[in-house]
This record gives C-alpha cells, structure tokens and sequence, in this order.
C-alpha cells in the first residue's frame, strides 16, 4: 500500500508544527481504555489479494507475461484484545474465506479453489480518544493455513496453495454505541507469498498475496 506523495508530505508538515509539550499533553488524554479491559469484535471482512510480483513456471522455466491472480472472499471474522495497560492490547483474530486461483495471460485457466485460515496476532497501541472516537494501530504475525482445496475442470492434479508466514499491520477504530457496545471499522495489511505446482509438477505457480483486509462490525466491551 502506497501512501502519495502530497499526504506524506503533509503528514510531515503536521508532525513538523507539533511541539514536544502538545505531543506529551495529547498522548497523556485517556483512551476510555483500563488494564484488564477486553474487547471483543465480531465483524464482516473482504479479503482482498493483492497479487504482487507473481509469476508461472512450465518445466522449471517461467512464462512470459503470465501471472497468478487469486479471488477476492468475504468472510465473517471474530477478534478478541486483552488489555494489559489503557494504551496497549494484544489482539488474537480468526476469519476463514474460499478464494479461486486462476493463471492470466495467454492461458487464462482456473488452476483450483481453497479456503484460508489466517489466524493472526497483534500487538496495538490505543491512542486517546478523539471526539468518541477511539483509534488505534498495530503491528504483529499472520500465518496462513489453505484447506479444502480443489482442482479445476482439465486440471490433472492441484498441489495446494503452501502455508503462508508473514508480518500484518493493523489501523482501525472503536466508536461507542451503547453501554458496553461499540461500533467498530478495520483495515489490516497482511504480507505472505505462497505457491502451488498442478499437472504432477509440471506446471508451478507462485504470488505475493499481501492481502488487504477491510472490515466492519460490532464490539463489546468487558
């Protein structure tokens, strides 16, 4: 994800007039937030591949202008985030999706299809609240698991998509409703490459998935 050029500058600009005492006196406001709190979110997710720098391989030697492109899916997902200061929570997520895999270029075919279970963990910091508004921001471990994987029509044999180990970062915020009940908006950025072989080998496939994940849902607070 790239961030232009003119909000990078204008971020630095705002950091630029900011002064150590204004920094200190913001970061100092409560984040609504206590040590022992837990927040639990149950949203609905779009899983969105992002495809970098993917590429196809027949007999070892790779195929010009032929990439791997991977569905998008819309999965429910459950996250729980454990207090242990106002400002600072681990986060545990769980979401499945079903993804299609296909090669496009000049072959253009269904490889196969596979659900993903991502489980990730996050460590965030809670930055005080601004209008009722509480955002936060964090960084921590995806490790993707694919099951349930099939191969397309014409396909001899699909290998599978390969386990997925990458970093994920994490922004969104919590916006009280009622009582303990919040409303909550995400957005995760999750890095991991995998990789697949059909047709007993012959034919092998690999992508940086690096999915973008948005969500949005409702939290509870305990």
């Amino acid at each position: 994800m790239r961030i232009p050029f003119g909000f990078g500058l204008a971020g630095l600009l705002a950091a630029a007039t900011v002064t150590p005492a204004a920094a200190q006196s913001y970061f100092s406001q409560p984040t609504g937030y206590q040590a022992g709190n837990m927040m639990v979110h149950v949203s609905l997710i779009g899983v969105i591949p992002e495809d970098l720098n993917s590429a196809v391989r027949v007999g070892g030697a790779v195929v010009p202008n032929e990439h791997v492109s991977v569905s998008a899916g819309i999965s429910p997902e459950i996250d729980a985030s454990y207090f242990f200061t106002p400002h600072w929570s681990v986060q545990v997520i769980a979401a499945t999706s079903r993804h299609n895999v296909k090669v496009t270029g000049p072959l253009d075919a269904k490889v196969g299809s596979a659900w993903v279970l991502p489980p990730t963990v996050t460590l965030q910091y809670h930055l005080p609240e601004i209008g009722g508004i509480r955002p936060y921001a964090g960084v921590g471990l995806t490790v993707a698991f694919f099951y349930d994987q099939h191969a397309a029509a014409g396909i001899t044999k699909f290998g599978g998509l390969s386990t997925g180990v990458g970093p994920a970062l994490d922004a969104g915020f919590d916006v009280p409703v009622a009582g303990n009940w919040f409303a909550n908006v995400d957005v995760k950025q999750i890095f991991i490459v995998t990789g697949t072989h059909v047709d007993n080998g012959l034919i092998g496939a690999h992508t940086e998935l690096d999915p973008t994940v948005v969500g949005a849902g409702v939290g509870y607070l305990f």
